[in-house]
């Protein structure tokens, strides 16, 4: 569904409606029909998703349908805003959202902005944030800040967490229980350790695809001849997770998932990861410690493209058979996945 669509649903023709539940993908694009915006007087319940929205689309289509829920009782918000220059914290809700919504006594919610550097104006802590959602009634609230190099992204949510997917988190989150999370990206300039994994795997237990996205190594090569790795640090156990990629992060964590001394992945059955990776960390698929976390895997995605021919020559492979005895698909992702 397209925002549209959404406000062709509430244009009155549904004068009853008390419940509705919206999922939108993106909205990149201005509504390019004119609707009737009479208040939605009888719409008690309201869920909305936008994993995508431009910040402009945001104040001029997002929030004049929010003042039209004059009865509105329970509220559920879970979106992504690109391209902000300034936050949405709890004064924001307060005075945009909730003002026109007196009957309200239940708000859920998951708010992520992503802000280019260059482009933002004022900076908040974590603490201003969490300072700014003290005269909100409904419930505790949470945050999690993320600088990278050019963007930092904000997300701030109520607490207990009831949405299934989580974007963007960096190496310093809260130690809280995501019990619902099943869907997880991680992203960070700065190295994930092995600790970071741990947390990771406490965090959110019930959690089903994970996407690592980090270009940094996790440690010098004077880390790697002081320390016994097995000594130090236990296996990892992630006994839910059925989708990785690694594509987008460093070797070191293709070695981090797949060494079975490091990490346990019962569940896995989608791999996506670097062709020259994954053949150096499996020593072209002959390593033993990195052979038991791959033999679920099912559909194994390679990137970046290579040629048909070798993808034809992995797979007539006898040492490559034997590391994915159950594959029924492997392939190249596309240049722009």
């Amino acid at each position: 569904m397209n925002f549209d669509d959404c406000l062709a649903l509430l244009d009155g023709r549904l004068k009853q409606l008390t419940t509705l539940i919206l999922v939108i993908d993106n909205m990149k694009n201005h509504s390019s029909n004119v609707y009737h915006i009479d208040n939605l007087s009888n719409l008690k319940c309201f869920s909305l998703t936008i994993y995508d929205c431009l910040t402009d689309l945001y104040d001029t289509e997002i929030l004049p349908l929010f003042r039209r829920m004059i009865n509105l009782e329970e509220l559920t918000l879970y979106i992504t805003i690109r391209n902000r220059t300034t936050l949405i914290d709890g004064n924001h809700i307060s005075n945009e959202i909730l003002i026109h919504m007196p009957q309200l006594h239940t708000l859920k919610f998951c708010i992520s902005i992503k802000i280019h550097r260059n482009h933002f104006i004022h900076y908040l802590s974590k603490n201003d944030i969490q300072q700014s959602f003290s005269n909100i009634k409904y419930q505790q609230m949470d945050c999690i800040v993320n600088y990278t190099y050019n963007i930092t992204t904000y997300q701030i949510f109520s607490l207990p967490f009831m949405f299934d997917c989580l974007k963007s988190i960096g190496n310093i989150f809260p130690s809280i229980i995501f019990n619902h999370v099943r869907r997880l990206t991680v992203y960070d300039d700065v190295p994930f350790r092995h600790e970071f994994f741990y947390r990771i795997a406490w965090s959110f237990p019930l959690l089903k695809h994970l996407c690592v996205i980090n270009f940094k190594p996790q440690s010098s090569k004077l880390d790697k001849l002081n320390l016994n790795y097995n000594q130090l640090f236990s296996v990892i156990k992630y006994p839910y997770l059925i989708s990785l990629r690694l594509d987008m992060a460093y070797i070191h964590y293709t070695d981090q998932f797949l060494n079975q001394t490091k990490t346990h992945l019962p569940s896995l059955t989608k791999l996506t990861v670097d062709y020259e990776r994954l053949n150096i960390v499996t020593r072209n698929f002959r390593k033993t410690t990195t052979r038991l976390n791959c033999s679920k895997i099912k559909q194994l995605i390679i990137s970046p493209p290579i040629m048909n021919s070798i993808v034809t020559n992995m797979r007539r492979s006898k040492h490559f058979n034997l590391y994915f005895p159950l594959l029924e698909s492997c392939v190249c992702s596309l240049e722009d996945e």
